[in-house]
C-alpha cells in the first residue's frame, strides 16, 4: 500500500504551495483508490469491469436515449470499442437498442429496468464514503465538502 504523502517523493520545493498541492492530491488519491476502493467493490458487486459499470451508468443517466457515438464521446474511447461494451451490455440485459429514427444508420442505446437498478446500484457502492469520513470531526468534514464542492464545480 502507498505511504501517506510525507513519504511521497515531490520535486517541488520543500514547503512551497506547489509541494502542498501535490501532497494533497497524493493523499486524496491513497484516499479514493486505495483506501476507500469503490471501484473494486462495485465490479465484484456487478460481475463486470469498471468501464462496463461506467457506460451502464451513463446509459441510465441519460434523460434521452443515447447513440452509440455519443457513449463513445462521454467515455473518451472509440465507437468501436463502445460499440463492444453495448453489446455485452445487451447481452446481459441490461441496456436495449433501437433503430434511430432521426438517423437510420445508427442505433439509439436505453437502460433496462434491469439495468436501471444494476446502475443505482452502483451509485449507491460509489457514493458509500469511506469510513475515515465519518471519523473526522464536524468542522473538518464540512471544510473538506465544501473545498470539494469547488473542486468539481463547473468552470
Amino acid at each position: 500500500m502507498t505511504e501517506p504523502a510525507a513519504a511521497a517523493p515531490h520535486r517541488a520545493r520543500p514547503g512551497s504551495r506547489a509541494e502542498m498541492a501535490a501532497r494533497t492530491w497524493h493523499n486524496l488519491r491513497v484516499l479514493l483508490h486505495e483506501r476507500g476502493d469503490r471501484r473494486r467493490e462495485v465490479t465484484e458487486a456487478l460481475g463486470m469491469s469498471f468501464f462496463r459499470i461506467k457506460a451502464l451508468r451513463h446509459i441510465a443517466a441519460a434523460p434521452e436515449p443515447m447513440t452509440l457515438g455519443g457513449l463513445a464521446d462521454a467515455l473518451l474511447t472509440d465507437r468501436p470499442y463502445a460499440t463492444l461494451v453495448v453489446d455485452d451490455l445487451v447481452g446481459r440485459g441490461l441496456v436495449e437498442r433501437s433503430p434511430n429514427p432521426a438517423d437510420r444508420r445508427s442505433k439509439l442505446v436505453t437502460a433496462t429496468a434491469t439495468g436501471r437498478a444494476a446502475a443505482a446500484e452502483a451509485e449507491r457502492i460509489l457514493d458509500t464514503p469511506p469510513p475515515s469520513l465519518h471519523d473526522l470531526p464536524d468542522e473538518d468534514l464540512a471544510v473538506l465538502d465544501r473545498v470539494a464542492a469547488r473542486l468539481v464545480a463547473d468552470e
